[in-house]
């Protein structure tokens, strides 16, 4: 079947939507489906307040309902609530085009510490946006749980994956660096809460793996963490290895494919009791999870790596694209169900 996909955040951005959304694709056109999707390539764009690496498209509703109109899409998906995800929205609105939607990000919490929008306005305008969907696709029960109370409906479980080919444990995990090893990936801003890492009185060596706009202030604050910018591939995938204790200080994030990445690697994980966490790490031999994260990530030093890299296996990205593909609506009323995935 042809199924649009729409989103605000694609390639060559490196984050857990990018990584979600290009998994499910390669799934989906392993399976045969044509799967088309609308990004900001294309478009005139401008830079993101405060994530000046993503780029947001300007007036894109011409360019959206010609997509649209050219493609025939059996299936729509609107991945992002930013301004291809409103357009396209606004599009099957006015053409009776039923629609599914995602929420891959807490973006209230991102919004509030930023701009000092209070939550039940920035919660209301998204329970707008996804009013309409068919089903509002969610990783874990913990996010579920939130958007219940604050009113959503529709809403689906969708979970995540790990490419367990790529990220695996290392034969030698011989590292130059002072041991143990306390490891971050991910986005380096302010709603990730590294302060909470870097700050804590820890043997060995702190390491930061990522970039954004907090980098350069993180960086003087705290000079003794190593700061090794953005890495993907085999790079990012030897840090992981080399890792004793992957430290995952955010509060906000809604599922944190980096633990999963981490855990494929063998290596165990810290974390605060919170959502995200509580529904990756569901296993004590795998993750601590305590509200005093340095005693996580000390007794996390002492957990089998065998057994984390075990745990990690049971997530698949095949198991996530068929439940995916389950949630999906024929986009016009009247039509037959749409095909199952393989």
């Amino acid at each position: 079947m042809r199924i649009l996909l729409v989103t605000d955040a694609w390639t060559p951005q490196i984050n857990g939507v990018v990584v979600t959304l290009a998994n499910t694709v390669r799934w989906l056109e392993r399976w045969g489906h044509d799967v088309r999707v609308l990004s900001p390539l294309g478009f005139r764009t401008f830079p993101m307040p405060t994530y000046p690496e993503i780029p947001l498209a300007i007036l894109p509703a011409r360019g959206v309902a010609s997509q649209f109109d050219s493609f025939q899409p059996d299936a729509v998906h609107l991945a992002t609530e930013g301004p291809l995800g409103i357009a396209a929205r606004a599009y099957c609105v006015k053409h009776g085009l039923r629609f599914t939607t995602a929420y891959h990000t807490c973006f209230p919490e991102y919004v509030k510490p930023r701009f000092g929008v209070p939550l039940a306005w920035t919660y209301a305008w998204l329970r707008r946006f996804h009013g309409r969907s068919s089903a509002v696709l969610v990783a874990t029960p913990a996010i579920r749980a939130l958007l219940e109370a604050r009113g959503f409906t529709n809403l689906a479980d969708w979970s995540r994956g790990v490419d367990t080919q790529l990220f695996r444990p290392a034969e030698s995990r011989v590292s130059d660096l002072r041991r143990p090893v306390f490891l971050y990936v991910g986005r380096v801003a302010v709603e990730k809460n590294l302060p909470a890492f870097l700050g804590l009185d820890l043997p060995g060596t702190k390491v930061v793996v990522g970039d954004g706009p907090q980098r350069r202030d993180l960086e003087k604050r705290f000079p003794e963490a190593v700061f090794a910018g953005a890495k993907v591939g085999a790079e990012l995938v030897s840090h992981y290895q080399r890792a004793d204790v992957f430290v995952f200080p955010s509060r906000t994030d809604t599922f944190g494919l980096v633990m999963a990445e981490a855990m494929a690697c063998g290596t165990p994980v810290a974390a605060y009791p919170v959502r995200g966490p509580v529904d990756v790490i569901k296993d004590p031999a795998v993750g601590v999870l305590d509200n005093d994260l340095g005693m996580a990530a000390m007794e996390a030093l002492s957990l089998d790596r065998e057994r984390v890299r075990r745990y990690a296996e049971r997530f698949s990205w095949e198991a996530s694209t068929r439940q995916f593909v389950d949630h999906l609506v024929p986009a016009r009323s009247g039509e037959v169900a749409l095909a199952t995935a393989a």
